[in-house]
């Protein structure tokens, strides 16, 4: 047979790479990393709630149902906010900027669907409390955030970190419709977590968020003050993660959050002394350090223990 013209196949592979590239610009529309966070922070919400161990169908259940809820969350932030996201250094090749990708009203069908989809999963496998608690989380980042709070007041992420509270709730219903102690000393951890995380990568961002006229904090207070202010939430965050409601998680569990804790106070205390956009960032990466070795521990140590299906 004769072989086909070299352009055609050239053609047709730079066809199939524009089409792969397309479908990876969609999918992160749905920020990913943030839905994945958000989905391990549930399952740790059951790993440190008492009460009988939920099965693997559960599990999975709850992680579908709080992954497809947060994705759609911030699939919403993304469509809603081109205007905004243009303006930012750190956010302007994003696909609706660049023009990669067209926001429209099949886009809002997409999100709504997702988000019915993951609370009637979460009911109907788990329960209507874990349900009431995935559908929060989700419109807590997606309206209150997003769409209400982000550029009227400083206060917008403190308020809109309570998805990752939400997120935490979800998973300890699951466990405890009562939502025991447990769960509440847990999401409140969670609570103080966002803060900290955010201002200091905002403190970092700080004249990205000003020429953007996004509020944040770091915009309105002094940096020495500011930096005071993310190592007092770190300190109250720590605390919370060693409560004992939370330690007879395990060893492996207080281990975890022992060592993550003291990580980003050490980096939140060096950001006091000093100031800095380096240490700014240093800071916000050990709160990405505390965040993941807590969560790892949560969730270890409720596998081993049989707590969780594996």
């Amino acid at each position: 047979m004769p072989a086909e013209p070299a352009a055609t196949v050239l053609g047709a592979a730079a066809e199939s790479a524009s089409r792969v590239a397309r479908a990876r610009q969609a999918f992160s529309v749905f920020k990913p990393r943030i839905a994945l966070e958000i989905t391990l922070t549930a399952v740790a919400g059951a790993a440190v709630t008492p009460g009988p161990p939920l099965s693997l169908a559960e599990v999975l259940a709850l992680a579908l149902a709080v992954f497809l809820s947060a994705a759609a969350a911030g699939a919403y932030n993304q469509v809603s906010e081109p205007d905004l996201d243009s303006r930012m250094l750190r956010t302007r090749q994003r696909p609706f900027v660049t023009g990669q990708l067209a926001p429209g009203p099949l886009w809002l069908v997409v999100i709504a669907g997702l988000t019915a989809f993951s609370v009637v999963l979460a009911a109907a496998v788990l329960n209507t409390m874990a349900a009431a608690q995935v559908l929060l989380g989700g419109l807590t980042y997606g309206y209150i955030y997003t769409a209400w709070l982000k550029r009227r007041t400083w206060l917008n992420i403190v308020i809109g970190g309570l998805a990752g509270s939400f997120a935490a709730l979800a998973g300890s219903a699951a466990v405890d419709p009562q939502l025991p102690a447990a769960a509440w000393v847990f999401a409140a951890a969670l609570f103080f977590w966002t803060p900290p995380h955010f201002w200091s990568l905002a403190f970092y961002n700080k004249r990205d968020y000003a020429r953007a006229g996004v509020p944040m904090l770091p915009n309105f207070m002094a940096d020495r003050p500011l930096a005071i202010v993310v190592l007092a939430h770190t300190v109250v965050l720590v605390a919370l993660t060693l409560m004992p409601a939370l330690l007879v998680t395990g060893w492996f569990y207080t281990l975890c959050a022992a060592i993550g804790g003291a990580y980003f106070i050490w980096t939140s205390a060096v950001f006091v002394h000093n100031p800095s956009r380096s240490n700014a960032m240093a800071t916000f990466h050990g709160s990405l350090w505390q965040l993941g070795l807590l969560l790892l521990g949560a969730i270890a140590s409720a596998v081993l223990s049989g707590h969780l299906a594996a």
